[in-house]
């Protein structure tokens, strides 16, 4: 047996169960990248080989350059560059994305395998020469543009851009500065609560995110509404997704006396709340109010499929907050349940002058809001209408456009773009 499966089989299942100096060693080596453990774990990522290496982010003709890096979370960087291109006809830009193995992989204009990026002096010295050609720099996650030339050290990376004469912003995603002391105080259901989610090591991480990115005095963004309580000087560039795509998924309705069709689609089970609602959603089932799936490993390119198949998909129910699966589901008029934070309701209502159409329910309530809506197929009915103009008007991309012209690329823009069909 190799010597690391013999250590996972005799450690505990839970890094909360770890003894504290085992936790310790652990997170002294994520902490300190350039240390020699440090150095070694990387070694673990691969030795790059000359044959795999990729080439650099290019920039284009336009004005300005804008390239959005390092990690494309749910196609995002993608679809934000996409919206600058619509209202900047005069833009160029590009995307990169660290290919990490295993991960949900979405595609980017350049893509370098995770040996290369942390590994490879070479590439890293060359995407820095290639990345200061560039225009405009957003920066995803207080991730390293340069994996670890500069000691994966974030702020190093923004103060050389800056004194190379490229305008940097940086992009918070959640995980990266959504403090777990202070969302358990303010959400009842929040997963920095759980036993099974080792958030000691996460505390001090988004506490020193936070303090980075002030200190930068760079233009600040958050994608989703609920991390402007750990932000609030930064601005909500929300997500956006291809209404045209999902809306292929919004004609199949759920057939006079059939049971419920429910989905649930958990990226990571623990933060949305599956174990949570499960055993209800199996009870419910087993009484014939609903047909229950939980969608697991399906590509990306396969979800559209998925909603058709179903009248509701349950979202998160511990975060408090919604996201690109929440929105995608919207835009295929589907109706979407999950639990969203007074704070956040309040937000969507005064930015977008609408009410944000997830029908709220907690894993107490979740019950009880399924039996209703299985009694009331006007309620399907209104999330076919109510979603996809949601969608439309706030997150197709023109509202993202206008928040990152407005506040980075071209202050005293005022105006958002029009797009076609509004």
């Amino acid at each position: 047996m190799a010597r690391s499966a013999l250590l996972a089989r005799l450690l505990p299942q839970r890094r909360n169960d770890y003894p504290r100096w085992l936790n310790a060693v652990i997170d002294f080596v994520a902490d300190h990248p350039m240390s020699i453990p440090g150095r070694i774990a990387a070694l673990r990522l691969g030795i790059p080989r000359a044959k795999d290496r990729p080439g650099v982010s290019v920039p284009g003709t336009g004005d300005p350059r804008v390239l959005i890096a390092p990690v494309n979370y749910s196609n995002q960087s993608t679809e934000w560059t996409r919206a600058v291109r619509e209202a900047l006809p005069s833009a160029s830009t590009a995307t990169m994305a660290i290919d990490v193995p295993g991960g949900f992989a979405f595609p980017s204009d350049l893509v370098v395998p995770v040996a290369t990026y942390h590994n490879d002096r070479g590439w890293q010295r060359a995407q820095r020469d290639a990345v200061r050609r560039f225009s405009h720099v957003l920066v995803e996650a207080e991730e390293p543009l340069f994996g670890r030339l500069m000691g994966r050290d974030f702020a190093r990376e923004i103060a050389w851009l800056s004194a190379a004469g490229v305008d940097t912003a940086c992009m918070a995603h959640g995980t990266d500065i959504r403090v777990p002391s202070a969302h358990a105080e303010r959400e009842p259901w929040s997963p920095y609560t759980d036993p099974d989610l080792y958030s000691r090591r996460l505390e001090r991480v988004t506490r020193r995110n936070i303090a980075m990115l002030r200190a930068s005095r760079r233009p600040l963004f958050v994608s989703t509404p609920d991390l402007l309580l750990d932000l609030p000087e930064a601005a909500w560039c929300p997500v956006v997704v291809d209404a045209r795509r999902w809306a292929v998924a919004a004609p199949e309705r759920r057939p006079a006396g059939a049971r419920l069709r429910v989905i649930h689609a958990p990226s990571v089970s623990l933060i949305k709340g599956t174990q949570l609602i499960e055993p209800m959603l199996r009870r419910l089932e087993a009484e014939g109010v609903i047909e229950y799936r939980e969608v697991r490993g399906v590509p990306s390119a396969e979800m559209p499929e998925v909603y058709a198949s179903a009248d509701v998909v349950l979202d998160q129910f511990r975060l408090g907050s919604y996201g690109v699966a929440a929105c995608e589901a919207m835009a295929a008029g589907k109706l979407v349940i999950g639990h969203i934070a007074p704070q956040v309701r309040g937000r969507v209502r005064e930015d977008a002058s609408l009410d944000l159409p997830i029908v709220e329910a907690t894993p107490d309530t979740l019950e009880a809001v399924l039996r209703d809506v299985a009694k009331d197929p006007a309620a399907l009915a209104r999330a076919g209408a109510e979603g996809p103009e949601f969608v439309q008007r706030w997150h197709s991309g023109a509202e993202s456009a206008a928040v990152l012209m407005r506040h980075w690329i071209a202050p005293g823009t005022t105006q958002r773009p029009v797009q076609e069909g509004e």
